[in-house]
């Protein structure tokens, strides 16, 4: 694409003052002690008793109490579907009666089963597996008061992030610990495949859909409908991931729209007053499916979820993975974001509620922007272990590197990661060499200490069903897992330093054009708001002069003295993705 094309913005003149845009990008740094460990009750009370304790949530002020048979009975009576049933009978010749047979069993299918029972028989099973593989789990408890407050006023809609299996079982466990109304949750079919196990999920709130409709209507219509007739009644909040998948690589993946679209419509409609999205963020120091991500990514085919599957996993159990950090944002109203002419909703009065409307163009942009702020969000909330640091550097220094080396250079790395508004845990109370040394042993399959050496490890027990290729980066990889979690903190400075790489004599305004193309290059890699190249790299060079990286005048970006080695750090980090980029365009363009 053409930065220069008329359409897009551009650079203004003057110079790019971090004072006048200060208030656009400085973020107020969160505190890591902001967070409660609720483990910590936990192993200090009878698993039994708390799952079961107490248990009356405050819900929605205007619910009507209803059992999930009730919900099912609704959708299949209600005027979309009946509409939809009476098209559909017309265009392919098929009774109603055999169509809305179809749609009860699509309802039988997909439809939660929501039994307290089965909610306090999870709550015992999980915490005794939490306590057993975590450390801790925190969660920020101002989050949780906000929550509260916001699931009595309006329906609320949680679009966590999406890093593990157990994102959807960990939010559960969550909202029953502090007394809220443990959610219905959007999941794949994989898992119905789970003898039991499938059943359980469902009884716990999970309720199912498939990963492709093939342009069924009938589906699609049932499945909405089912979902907004939650919504609409504020039952319990409803969970889905806005990435659609787990993410292999732990960059935050593109949002997917087909949930959104539907969970918004009843605003949109006038149907509910309001709709609050919570954009909540859930960070792992140790991911429990860090070697399967790998193969994955190295092209050997996922494993069917099963129920033996979960049994011959139990070894997990036997393993420590640290910490998990839980942040829930602020509740997000979809009024406000559609107030001051930003969505007219005057289209969806034209027309009988019940009927299917083609979205406009104005309406995709609308749920587009929602969705990818609702994703900074997640990021912007996302805690970064010290571990994160570690293996950043050194996969710039392989094969391995003196520990007293990668100390001093982890110290600086956290310098600039909260310079540049990261969420980093760090135990200040600790030695460095401690908080360093405690990660490497947590890490031991990665990496490990001999002598002063930290060596980056290479047997990584692949050989046995990969072939050497893969043997060879299958550690490299799972390094790289963890790195991406900084690129996120990193990206608009990081460009800012390809850009200035790039580009010959340093002008502000061919660095913008090159930081523009680069910013699109990688649009599906990184989370970029649409329409927001400027701010974007306004926020780069802003957090660049911030620590004296580079000077900007009225025409040109300088590069101070110290700003080289930051710079050369920050394109190392980048490093893979541009050759990345390069070897796929020489491929393209080969004969």
């Amino acid at each position: 694409m053409d930065p220069s094309s008329s359409s897009r913005s551009r650079l203004p003149a003057g110079s790019t003052s971090p004072s006048a845009v200060l208030h656009l990008y400085s973020k107020e740094l969160k505190k890591w002690d902001e967070f409660e460990d609720i483990l910590e009750e936990r192993r200090h009370v009878s698993d039994l008793k708390f799952a079961m304790k107490c248990y009356t949530p405050l819900v929605y002020k205007e619910m009507i109490p209803c059992t999930p048979s009730d919900i099912k009975s609704s959708v299949l009576n209600s005027e979309e579907i009946r509409y939809i049933i009476k098209q559909l009978s017309k265009e392919s010749l098929q009774s109603v009666d055999i169509l809305r047979e179809e749609a009860s069993e699509i309802l039988d299918e997909m439809s939660h089963k929501l039994r307290l029972g089965a909610v306090r028989f999870m709550a015992f099973i999980l915490s005794k597996v939490l306590k057993q593989i975590f450390s801790k789990v925190c969660v920020n408890e101002e989050g949780i008061q906000k929550l509260q407050r916001a699931i009595q006023e309006h329906p609320v809609v949680l679009l966590p992030s999406h890093r593990s299996y157990i994102d959807f079982l960990i939010l559960s466990f969550l909202l029953y610990n502090y007394d809220l109304p443990v959610p219905v949750i959007a999941a794949g079919m994989d898992f119905l495949g789970m003898k039991m196990v499938g059943e359980l999920l469902r009884m716990s709130g999970a309720f199912f859909m498939r990963r492709t409709f093939g342009g069924n209507k009938l589906y699609w219509a049932v499945f909405s409908e089912y979902v907004k007739t939650m919504l609409r009644n504020g039952y319990a909040p409803v969970e889905f991931f806005l990435e659609g998948t787990r993410s292999r690589s732990a960059k935050t993946l593109t949002p997917k729209f087909g949930l959104l679209n539907i969970v918004m419509e009843p605003f949109f409609k006038r149907e509910v007053f309001d709709t609050y999205l919570v954009p909540i963020s859930i960070s792992y120091d140790k991911i429990l499916e860090e070697s399967l991500y790998v193969y994955e990514l190295l092209g050997v085919p996922k494993p069917k979820e099963s129920t033996t599957g979960l049994l011959k996993a139990r070894k997990v159990l036997s393993e420590n993975f640290g910490s998990i950090h839980v942040y829930f944002g602020d509740p997000v109203s979809l009024r406000s974001l559609a107030t001051g002419g930003r969505m007219d909703r005057s289209p969806y009065n034209l027309v009988p509620r019940y009927m299917p409307q083609k979205q406009s163009e104005d309406m995709h942009t609308f749920v587009t922007e929602v969705a990818y702020k609702m994703q900074l969000l997640q990021i912007e909330n996302m805690v970064l272990s010290p571990w994160a640091l570690i293996v950043a550097v050194l996969l710039q220094n392989l094969p391995s590197m003196n520990f007293d080396a990668l100390v001093a250079k982890t110290l600086w790395l956290k310098g600039l990661t909260q310079a540049f508004g990261g969420f980093l845990i760090w135990p200040d109370n600790e030695p460095a060499e401690e908080v360093v040394q405690a990660n490497i042993l947590l890490h031991s399959n990665i990496a490990s200490l001999v002598k002063d050496q930290v060596i980056v490890k290479e047997d990584s027990g692949a050989s046995e069903v990969v072939n050497g290729l893969i043997f060879q980066h299958f550690t490299l990889l799972m390094c790289s897992a963890y790195r991406n979690q900084l690129l996120n903190v990193f990206v608009r400075p990081s460009l800012v330093a390809v850009a200035l790489q790039m580009t010959p004599g340093f002008r502000k305004e061919d660095v913008y054009y090159c930081f523009y193309f680069l910013r699109d290059v990688f649009s599906d890699e990184f989370i970029f708001l649409p329409g927001n190249a400027l701010k974007d790299f306004e926020e780069g060079c802003y957090l660049l002069c911030k620590c004296e990286v580079i000077q900007v005048t009225t025409k040109d970006i300088l590069v101070t003295e110290k700003g080289h080695t930051v710079l050369e750090f920050l394109i190392g980090l980048f490093k893979p993705f541009v050759e990345c980029y390069q070897v796929c365009k020489y491929l393209v363009n080969s004969p």
